[in-house]
């Protein structure tokens, strides 16, 4: 009885032991196997079991995109400027085994890396460059990383700049000269407006200029057309009547008589002095003479 329940024992155990060494490798994850203190092989995803006491797992290695946002490091310019820039840093990890015996401390050793690189980088190129050419130095920085990066089993990504912090008179002389450079475009604006309403208004003159003139033009030639066809008219009634008067064959009394009625309508009782051609000076006798007959035709009227 008494051997029988320490072999119970004994299999509690040992199933303890075998479950205890049976291990599930998750999905984007790997665990370095070191056998009698030295490397065995890298387990993927899936089920392993490990020999109890010989086999350890030493490290378990996320194979997933990793970011690093490290914290701001002194830079010195070309023209000897000192700011203050961070990096972000996407990197994977490529080869467990690497990555685990390459570096001791590797997020550590990937930090000072990329310190050291950015100021190498940065010593190169004057505080407007640096400012400029982010595109530039994220792409060297990525390059120079992922290559020294390659014996430690990590692949770098990609690189960025996070920000640039100039010191603080530098950012106070930029912002004046973004200030300046603003109100110099805003002057330039406000000119070509001005200059474009100007010229507007000038087109606007001399086309309302332009238009009296040819309404003007348009009147003058009205007035002067109808003046003609009343000049016209009147001589047309002055030919009609002497085209009718030739017809009826006045006599020279009736002649005279009209004759003095143009002098009288000369005159319109404003002359002082009119002369009388020498050939109707008999007129008066004749006027009397009619005036006679008339009288006596009509009695009634004395």
């Amino acid at each position: 009885m008494g051997m029988a329940v320490v072999i119970i024992i004994l299999l509690i155990i040992l199933l303890i032991i075998l479950v205890s060494n049976i291990k599930i490798v998750p999905q984007a994850h790997s665990y370095i196997i070191e056998r009698l203190g030295a490397y065995h092989s890298s387990w993927g995803v899936g089920l392993h079991v490990k020999i109890p006491f010989v086999d350890r797992v030493v490290k378990k290695v996320n194979l997933k995109e990793h970011v690093a946002d490290f914290p701001p490091q002194a830079v010195i310019t070309k023209d000897n400027v000192t700011m203050q820039i961070d990096t972000v840093v996407y990197y994977q990890i490529t080869d467990p085994k690497l990555f685990a015996y390459g570096v001791e401390r590797p997020m550590m050793a990937m930090e000072n890396l990329t310190a050291t690189t950015l100021r190498n980088i940065i010593g190169d190129l004057e505080l407007d460059e640096t400012l400029t050419s982010r595109d530039t130095v994220n792409t060297k920085m990525r390059a120079i990383l992922d290559e020294a990066t390659d014996p430690w089993g990590i692949k770098i990504n990609r690189v960025e700049l996070k920000n640039i912090m100039p010191p603080k008179e530098i950012q106070d002389a930029m912002e004046r000269q973004m200030k300046a450079e603003r109100e110099r475009r805003e002057s330039i604006l406000r000119a070509e407006g001005e200059k474009k309403s100007a010229i507007l208004r000038a087109e606007g003159e001399k086309e309302s200029a332009i238009l009296r003139a040819e309404a003007k033009k348009q009147a003058a030639i009205r007035e002067a057309e109808g003046q003609a066809e009343a000049i016209i008219a009147v001589r047309t009634a002055v030919a009609e009547g002497i085209k009718k008067i030739n017809e009826a064959n006045p006599s020279e009394a009736f002649l005279t008589i009209k004759s003095l009625e143009s002098f009288e309508k000369a005159a319109d009782g404003k002359a002082t002095k009119l002369i009388i051609p020498s050939d109707i000076q008999g007129i008066a006798g004749l006027a009397a003479s009619l005036t006679e007959i008339i009288k006596s035709d009509n009695p009634k009227q004395n």
